[in-house]
């Protein structure tokens, strides 16, 4: 009798294994998984920009001259004022990593809200449904936290001063279109622009690369 048992419990464990494998995760799993791949992906995207040429040195998200300004980089370069254009394209990009550490804290506060409609949304989404959703998110906030340190670093290294001297050497030109731009604005968009790109590039690793699962909940959410 204890042989038959034995021997029908042993058929049996591979089917409740088989089927316990593919049982979608529960509200609870899909919750904890995602908050866990938002502050994961979230936490590399930071670290990766804030590091020096963090954004100058990866040429996805390396800030470049606003396109209106192209033209003006162009006509003052030919004017021997080529050195300061590419300082300031640097500056920009330095005054970015400095304000990205701003947006970890931001992150977490939105990953701790998250509510069970936003976990079902995200999960029955794209591969960067969740980055989307942080975009949404946390935009305004990021800007807020980041403007005042991208406006103050660009002053401190004279970026400022140097691209009004940019713009006033090229609106005293003869012949050409007169133009003007909020510097800061733009660099503050283009750090937060580049931000969530990389937050997107990990988010997508952790969906199709099993190597970035590196826990047992993104496994069981993310591995099916």
């Amino acid at each position: 009798m204890k042989k038959c048992i034995l021997l029908v419990l042993c058929c049996l464990m591979p089917v409740a294994y088989a089927q316990a494998q593919t049982e979608a995760p529960t509200q609870n799993m899909l919750a904890s998984g995602f908050k866990e791949a938002l502050s994961l992906g979230a936490t590399k995207a930071v670290e990766m920009v804030s590091r020096p040429d963090g954004y100058f040195g990866n040429q996805a998200i390396k800030i470049l001259m606003p396109e209106k300004m192209k033209m003006v980089a162009n006509a003052v370069a030919r004017a021997g004022m080529q050195k300061q254009v590419d300082e300031f394209t640097l500056s920009m990009n330095r005054a970015a990593e400095k304000a990205a550490p701003q947006a970890a804290s931001i992150f977490g506060d939105a990953i701790k809200e998250m509510s069970f409609e936003d976990v079902n949304a995200i999960y029955s989404g794209g591969d960067t449904a969740a980055t989307e959703f942080f975009k949404n998110k946390t935009s305004g906030k990021i800007f807020t936290a980041f403007k005042p340190i991208i406006t103050s670093s660009m002053g401190e290294v004279g970026s400022t001063a140097l691209f009004n001297k940019i713009m006033t050497a090229y609106n005293t030109m003869p012949l050409v279109p007169k133009t003007s731009i909020n510097i800061e604005e733009y660099v503050t968009n283009k750090a937060i622009d580049g931000l969530f790109t990389m937050v997107g590039m990990e988010e997508k690793k952790i969906r199709t690369d099993p190597a970035a699962r590196t826990t047992d909940v993104l496994k069981s959410v993310f591995g099916r």
